[in-house]
């Protein structure tokens, strides 16, 4: 009986440490949001974790309540000071779609998965988006083959004659093209881009005429963490190597992941500047390849409002391919602009999801 006490009270030890530690790495998690990466990157490693540490501390608060401990308050106080970014993650109600002036939907369809033999990506998701015409529409990963004369041809109008195109391509080889891309019905009184220098990372501007109101569409696509090989799996990747290449691709990764966050942050900071010189309203969407628990999302989203927080409901998460599943696109907008709806399509022709908002202008 002593025996079978002192093992009782060895595990209690042991998941007290395990539980101060997770709670200590979710608190770490929130303070990536204010310290920005190109100074001291390790914090972001934790925000970019943030869904699965919020999980482990869910996890031994069930395991003390269960038990009647009151080491139960530990996760719960750690959880409750992050609430705001609980609320980033999962909403649990939704507004209705009906009342509204017109949507916006933000797809990053991956080139259309071209290096994938086996895919028929292109015409699945030009047939997907005829049957959901948003009124604007912002692609990231466009790729096109030919002459880019022809993108209105080949894509714009199979999906809707009625369309405006605005596009930003860099040329990969010959005629083929990987870019970004802004469709809509509404009329375009005038165009620009953001480049961002040494990267492939792109935003656009567009600035269309609903009625009488005119809006300034931003449509981005902000450094990638370029990791070596995305079509394997991050265990693949490991256990595929014996033990010294293992490290070394914990080293490229960790390098990887750390060069990620600092140029998304300096990106960041300058496509907010451009934000607050816009002469009209925003909208402002795309892949930011970086989590709500990010430096990233808090420095583009100050003054904004996020359709998913506002109009969402369920797990905001849009990616879903080899590595964690996690919430990296957005739909931000301003306060000027009503947020009557927000859905996520869970279809699988991309490594993400399609996310549409439904706007109304107010008077």
């Amino acid at each position: 009986m002593r025996i079978h006490a002192e093992l009782k009270k060895l595990l209690k030890r042991i998941l007290f440490g395990l539980n101060i530690i997770a709670a200590l790495a979710l608190l770490i998690a929130y303070a990536s949001v204010i310290i920005n990466p190109e100074k001291i990157a390790f914090p972001a490693f934790f925000g970019l974790a943030y869904p699965y540490l919020l999980l482990v501390n869910i996890i031994f608060i069930i395991i003390w309540a269960i038990n009647f401990k009151r080491e139960v308050f530990i996760s719960i106080i750690v959880i409750a000071l992050g609430y705001t970014h609980f609320n980033n993650f999962i909403r649990f109600w939704n507004k209705d779609t009906g009342d509204h002036d017109f949507s916006l939907m933000s797809y990053n369809i991956r080139l259309f998965n071209h290096y994938d033999t086996e895919s028929n990506s292109e015409k699945d998701i030009i047939n997907y988006l005829k049957s959901n015409t948003p009124e604007i529409l912002c692609l990231q990963e466009f790729y096109h083959n030919g002459p880019v004369s022809t993108v209105y041809r080949r894509f714009a109008e199979p999906v809707n004659k009625g369309y405006n195109v605005h596009r930003k391509f860099i040329r990969i080889r010959n005629d083929r093209h990987y870019g970004i891309a802004t469709f809509t019905t509404y009329p375009v009184i005038a165009r620009g881009d953001i480049l961002h220098p040494n990267s492939a990372s792109l935003s656009i501007y567009t600035d269309i005429v609903i009625d009488s109101d005119t809006v300034r569409i931003y449509n981005n696509h902000l450094q990638s963490f370029k990791l070596r090989s995305m079509e394997r799996s991050l265990i693949e990747e490991i256990y595929a190597n014996d033990e010294d290449d293992t490290m070394k691709e914990l080293r490229d990764l960790s390098f990887s992941l750390k060069q990620g966050f600092a140029r998304r942050a300096h990106q960041a900071k300058v496509l907010k500047e451009h934000i607050n010189a816009s002469p009209y309203p925003v909208i402002v969407c795309g892949d930011f390849n970086d989590t709500p628990i990010s430096y990233t999302y808090r420095k583009i989203r100050k003054g904004l409002k996020d359709a998913f927080v506002e109009s969402g409901s369920g797990a905001g998460f849009t990616y879903k391919g080899k590595y964690p599943s996690n919430r990296i696109d957005y739909i931000l907008f301003d306060k000027n602009i009503i947020s009557n709806g927000y859905t996520t399509d869970r279809v699988k022709f991309s490594d993400h999801y399609p996310i549409t908002a439904y706007f109304k202008i107010s008077d």
